[in-house]
């Protein structure tokens, strides 16, 4: 392997623009991992390229050369300077990853078994949605469906947040979600929203069943053409004098009680 020790390299010059540039990005199909756990974890076939500095190799030459054993990756090692030159993080690791997307779709994710969905309507923090991408793996999610509008999932915020299930979970983007909620519902998708006018609450529901729970924007909620296509709304009863959860925490209350639901 070569070593780049200068921040004009060509080759540094675009995995930075990588890193900042969606648009690019969406051109080459690719995401930007980085950290030993998102390397430990990466699929083999995905991987493209892994760029790694002096010292992580240094330090971690077995684990590198275990990951990449049979791979045909490119590999590019970097002075710790330039290294840190193209991270996107305070406190480097030392090691990132190039990586091929995996496309999803809605019929896929509505094909086979009992569905059980995550649908994000308007959620506009990567950290946030990277961290329901996390838990709805953790629950048993088949599958996560986002408005256009969402935060980026493949912003490296996101990315971090996901801590690996950015590999495993699948999801996919719809141009038109109230669309995609009907098509849900006409596939015999039973869909739920956490609303202030539920009249049940969200442990006296039955979700062995396909369903899908609809969750909205962290100061708005659901936008009123997401809301009107729930079959049911539901709620999570509040102590004291707190009116309601994040939606992040929302999510999780509820796809935790649908796996609890789905273990017996």
């Amino acid at each position: 392997m070569i070593t780049i020790t200068s921040t004009a390299n060509g080759r540094v010059k675009h995995l930075v623009s990588l890193q900042k540039k969606k648009k690019e990005r969406e051109e080459e199909n690719v995401f930007l991992a980085e950290g030993i756990r998102m390397f430990r974890e990466v699929p083999g076939e995905r991987l493209k390229e892994v760029w790694m500095s002096e010292t992580f190799y240094r330090k971690e030459r077995a684990l590198a050369e275990r990951v990449l054993e049979g791979s045909s990756a490119g590999r590019v090692l970097l002075s710790d300077h330039v290294y840190e030159h193209v991270s996107d993080t305070k406190t480097p690791q030392g090691v990132l990853c190039v990586v091929e997307r995996k496309e999803h779709d809605l019929a896929g994710m509505l094909g086979g078994g009992a569905p059980f969905l995550l649908v994000l309507d308007n959620l506009q923090d990567p950290g946030n949605v990277g961290t329901m991408l996390r838990t709805a793996e953790g629950a048993g999610v088949t599958g996560v469906i986002l408005s256009r509008d969402c935060a980026d999932i493949y912003n490296p915020k996101t990315i971090r947040s996901t801590m690996g299930s950015i590999y495993r979970m699948p999801f996919c983007y719809v141009k038109d979600l109230p669309a995609a909620v009907d098509q849900m519902r006409g596939a015999g998708v039973h869909t739920y929203a956490a609303h202030l006018d539920g009249k049940r609450d969200y442990d006296q529901e039955d979700y062995r069943k396909p369903c899908a729970f609809l969750i909205g924007n962290e100061g708005s909620g659901l936008r009123e053409e997401t809301l009107k296509r729930a079959e049911t709304y539901i709620r999570i009863p509040m102590k004291g004098q707190v009116e309601s959860l994040n939606a992040a925490a929302a999510a999780s209350v509820l796809m935790f009680e649908a796996a609890r639901q789905r273990r017996q």
